[in-house]
């Protein structure tokens, strides 16, 4: 195709781009989608030019592509590939997921009670022997990731959790958390939430007054704004951004620092929780 005709094709706005990445498709598939779909039907080599993709890379990624339903393949020489319709590609896509996720969930159970993961959980237990917990590290980014932290921390709590949180955090607590939490005090544990205005929340206040002890705290008094959690006195979590960010761009620190959590944080919350009220 010439010069000509590829600037007179249709282009795809940046606001389409952004939401074909957020539905999984990389910059590659993207573009050769689209400029499949300005074309009704062409070549790898024709699309490439046109999406000024590699054309070592098109025949790959169109094959991805018609793997997720996107496009239709043409058994002819040289290959062709066939655009879909959007709305019928992306209800393809959406089954082709649906089914890939089940097959992938169902061996992932079956390899949970296999000897596989039982080695694997060896091999863990050698390499956590290696170091110390204050090595047990990190940065998490996404609310996602935050979410399965704190969730995995629940679940092996033992004798105490402490949170201090915002609004926003008790109702993410009371929407993903309120089983965890639950299940943990049935096991014996204390359960207790320390938080800001309380009033915003009154619905996520009435469902974990049920599973923890939740007092407020008075911003005046106290003018905390951030949330961190505490296990044990052993493993800690705590928001390094605010509610206002995108929850992609969540970001927390975890440790197993026994240092930072006893030492530290358990201290902050102890301070905290004598500033602040119970529920009425």
């Amino acid at each position: 195709m010439n010069k000509i005709n590829r600037d007179k094709m249709a282009l795809a706005s940046n606001k389409v781009m952004d939401a074909l990445k957020g539905i999984g498709l990389n910059l590659y598939e993207r573009k050769l989608w689209v400029a499949l779909l300005a074309r009704g039907t062409s070549t790898a080599g024709e699309l490439s030019e046109i999406a000024n993709v590699p054309r070592s890379r098109s025949y790959d990624i169109l094959q991805s592509l018609a793997e997720k339903g996107f496009v239709i393949v043409q058994t002819a020489k040289p290959l062709k590939y066939v655009a879909i319709n959007p709305v019928e590609a992306l209800d393809r896509a959406k089954r082709k997921l649906e089914e890939d996720m089940k097959i992938t969930t169902e061996r992932m159970d079956d390899l949970k009670s296999s000897p596989i993961t039982k080695e694997l959980s060896s091999i863990y237990t050698q390499g956590l022997n290696m170091i110390s917990p204050e090595e047990m590290t990190g940065a998490l980014k996404g609310k996602y990731s935050v979410m399965q932290q704190m969730t995995s921390m629940f679940k092996v709590a033992n004798k105490r959790i402490n949170i201090v949180t915002t609004p926003e955090g008790l109702d993410d607590l009371f929407e993903n958390h309120y089983n965890d939490l639950k299940r943990a005090v049935e096991r014996g544990v204390k359960v207790q939430i320390a938080a800001t205005g309380l009033d915003k929340s009154t619905e996520a206040v009435r469902g974990l007054n049920g599973v923890a002890e939740v007092r407020g705290l008075n911003n005046r008094d106290l003018p905390i704004a951030g949330r961190f959690t505490v296990v044990d006195g052993k493993e800690i979590v705590f928001s390094l951004t605010d509610h206002k960010v995108h929850e992609t761009q969540h970001m927390a620190f975890w440790s197993k620092s026994e240092h930072a959590a006893s030492s530290l944080l358990e201290p902050l919350f102890k301070m905290v929780w004598s500033n602040s009220k119970p529920v009425n």
